[in-house]
């Protein structure tokens, strides 16, 4: 039997902190895209990648916006790059209540990269276009949407997933406890 379901096409931006000279040229590329007219100035705050920088190491992150979030994290996590922890704050791809990245500077309005969806429309993203060291690298690949037993699967997964999660921050007896008094709703 033939399956004719369509392809979905998963768009990537693959970095290389190896490469990354801190230049910010891919900064200065969004911003200027994303401008009011398109390329009427630069504003690195209005751009959707930012260059995260640690001078002293020689280290340069470059992290795109990724999706609002209504609330802030709690931070918990550190990263050890080269030796030296960051907070979890310092890669995060969230504009959330907690800090100002990735905010619109005139509004507050949450910024997330688009991956370049203008009009025209570009081959690839002007920031990967703009790396002169190739620390930005474009894909894309095909993936076949997944049928709906797998999906329920998978939904039952993250489910589990998440009520182990609960079990151990909390307690059984308190999520428990919660369960039955929102059944009750």
């Amino acid at each position: 039997m033939k399956d004719d379901r369509a392809q979905k096409i998963i768009r990537l931006i693959k970095v290389d902190i190896n490469k990354c000279t801190g230049c910010r040229s891919c900064e200065m590329a969004c911003s200027a895209l994303h401008a009011v007219p398109k390329y009427s100035h630069l504003n690195p705050a209005r751009s959707r990648i930012r260059v995260y920088m640690d001078e002293v190491r020689d280290l340069y992150v470059p992290v795109r916006a990724g999706a609002y979030t209504q609330t802030g994290c709690e931070g918990r996590n550190r990263y050890t790059l080269d030796g030296k922890e960051y907070p979890e704050c310092s890669f995060c791809q969230a504009s959330c209540p907690s800090r100002n990245h990735f905010k619109e500077p005139d509004t507050g309005l949450p910024l997330k990269c688009d991956m370049c969806a203008s009009e025209p429309s570009l081959s690839e993203p002007l920031c990967v276009q703009v790396c002169r060291f190739d620390a930005l690298t474009y894909e894309e690949k095909s993936e076949k949407p997944a049928d709906d037993e797998t999906r329920k699967d998978m939904d039952l997964k993250t489910l589990t997933s998440a009520c182990e999660s609960l079990v151990q921050k909390h307690g059984g007896k308190k999520v428990m406890e919660k369960f039955l008094q929102l059944s009750k709703r």
